[in-house]
């Protein structure tokens, strides 16, 4: 539960530099729709991308792994159509250039926070 609490947080984060960086991503300016939106975005990156990771198992072998980035952008327009008015995704390119920054920045945010081989989290000194 904590670990999800903060990769909530963590996407939340995200979410809002990538609105910021990202023409056609908008999100609110309200905390608590934003951590109900890196919530939803957790929750579908751990049930939906393990499922479109395994069908388009075939085009991600084909394209050498950058078809990664589209399911990235599926995922991210997913989950806007899930929070209802609080995460607005405009279109097919801004999922798509939204995932590539979300991925990043979440990269950057974990490597930061820090995460030991037992998946709990612990913050780095």
């Amino acid at each position: 539960m904590r670990n999800l609490l903060i990769r909530a947080i963590i996407n939340a984060i995200a979410v809002a530099i990538t609105a910021y960086i990202v023409p056609g991503i908008t999100v609110t300016e309200n905390l608590v729709p934003l951590l109900i939106v890196g919530l939803v975005i957790a929750v579908v990156n751990t049930i939906l991308k393990p499922i479109l990771m395994l069908l388009t198992c075939p085009a991600v072998i084909l394209t050498l792994g950058l078809f990664v980035l589209v399911i990235n952008g599926v995922v991210l327009w997913v989950a806007a159509s899930l929070t209802g008015g609080a995460f607005i995704v405009d279109g097919f390119w801004a999922a798509f250039f939204g995932g590539i920054v979300m991925a990043i920045v979440n990269m950057i945010l974990e490597g930061i926070v820090g995460k030991d081989n037992n998946t709990s989290v612990k913050v780095k000194k």
